[in-house]
């Protein structure tokens, strides 16, 4: 077995877990996969393809891209790709990049509001397409930086659940690549050779808070050599009686003891993201 088949059974692998771990895809779903046209969106759209071959339900893809207008986006790249394997697609286009330069002053970072823009355009898109679950990239590095990226700068223990359904009640995301690691997706990308597109907006920021969290990962990664496989585990491991969360906490009743009783918390509220750095 060659490098790229035991890295593409490592990421089915991976994928494969989150699906089962928390329900992601269900038989009937259609399922809008975002491809924003880096590596862990191509991987993951390849990886769901797959799955698709072989799962015992049955489930329908539809690649979405976005071009927010930025200047001499190649999108006619992603999209000559995606007829050449065959994939049902829809490419938009939506000038954010116009509004995210209007409203930020120069210097600010870019990502939090492009973002934003970008997830309202997809959600319209999936209900017109008839999509039931959103498909974003997001990989196990991201969900450890956006933990502690809410945990340095919003005073939040929150990350990015690999399930969530929209406030509005219309949507529901998934992330199937919650446990695959970045390093095997980027290898992976590298060896099937998609035609990666750089965002030229938010890209060029060098000094992201995100980019400094993953920075500071590595360096402990150095001296910590599981200290990713760790914080991992650690977001499906928690001691809420060990957290200062009033929320969680009930007044006692009058027969009980003279002490604070806890209530538990339901899987929603222990993964929904509440600081600005969440999906």
């Amino acid at each position: 077995m060659d490098t790229l088949d035991k890295l593409e059974k490592s990421l089915l692998g991976h994928v494969g877990r989150a699906v089962h771990d928390f329900g992601l895809i269900e038989d009937g779903d259609r399922i809008l996969v975002a491809v924003s046209g880096g590596k862990d969106s191509y991987s993951m759209l390849h990886l769901l393809r797959q799955l698709q071959r072989r799962a015992p339900v049955r489930f329908e893809l539809v690649a979405v891209n976005l071009d927010q207008g930025h200047p001499g986006y190649p999108g006619h790249l992603l999209e000559g790709w995606l007829q050449a394997q065959g994939y049902t697609y829809r490419m938009l286009k939506e000038d954010t990049y116009s509004i995210v330069l209007d409203k930020l002053k120069p210097g600010q970072t870019q990502c939090s509001l492009c973002s934003r823009l970008r997830r309202g355009i997809l959600y319209n898109a999936a209900v017109d397409l008839g999509c039931t679950k959103i498909a974003l990239g997001h990989h196990r590095d991201d969900l450890i930086h956006t933990l502690l990226l809410n945990l340095f700068f919003a005073g939040s223990m929150a990350s990015m659940p690999p399930l969530l359904k929209s406030d509005d009640g219309r949507n529901t995301v998934i992330r199937p690549l919650a446990y695959a690691p970045e390093q095997e997706l980027a290898r992976f990308a590298e060896l099937m050779q998609f035609p990666i597109i750089p965002c030229d907006l938010c890209g060029s920021q060098e000094n992201l808070q995100r980019k400094r969290v993953a920075r500071l990962v590595s360096e402990l990664e150095k001296d910590i050599p599981n200290v990713r496989a760790s914080m991992l585990a650690a977001l499906g491991n928690l001691h809420t009686t060990h957290l200062l969360d009033k929320t969680l906490w009930s007044a006692p009743k009058e027969e009980a003891p003279p002490r604070a009783t806890l209530r538990a918390p339901s899987l929603v509220q222990l993964n929904t993201p509440g600081g600005p750095h969440a999906p």
